[in-house]
């Protein structure tokens, strides 16, 4: 969607339930990372601004969040068939057929360093699957609006 200033944004989708997970789609137990998932991909910035929505929300709806070597991009760990009915401008959902996702030097095991010193191997964890104060996936109806209210919020900012 074009805006006044040019650029583009997702501001103005309304997240909808009906879209977020297929029916009958399980979230996997503690570790998301290791069981069926798939994979929303946003621009850096949006993503981060989205974690920080999420994780004031008070209750743990984050789950593991990968960023890529060059901090261009992050990826939520979101439930399995979410990719079928994903609409959201701005942002990709990868299905993963239940493979799950295996990212080489990518685990909960290795720590990382902070996200602005990006990982020259490609990608890592902004946050790590397995931490007990988070869910094991982030809840797809969640990401949407926290993905919607970050579009705005970076919208208004670069409008000043």
């Amino acid at each position: 969607m074009e805006t006044s200033g040019g650029s583009r944004t997702s501001a103005q989708h309304l997240p909808t339930r009906e879209y977020s997970v297929a029916p009958g789609a399980d979230v996997p137990g503690p570790g998301g990372a290791e069981g069926p998932c798939d994979l929303v991909t946003v621009p850096a910035r949006q993503g981060l601004e989205a974690v920080d929505i999420l994780r004031r929300g008070g209750a743990p709806v984050v789950g593991p969040v990968l960023h890529d070597g060059s901090c261009d991009t992050l990826g939520f760990l979101v439930p399995p068939g979410t990719a079928a009915g994903w609409d959201m401008p701005g942002s990709a959902c990868t299905e993963t057929s239940g493979r799950g996702i295996r990212i080489p030097g990518a685990s909960a095991e290795a720590p990382v360093g902070p996200a602005s010193e990006p990982s020259p191997a490609g990608p890592d964890w902004l946050l790590p699957p397995g931490d007990a104060d988070r869910v094991p996936l982030t809840d797809p109806v969640m990401l949407r609006e926290a993905l919607g209210e970050a579009a705005r919020m970076i919208e208004a900012a670069d409008s000043i």
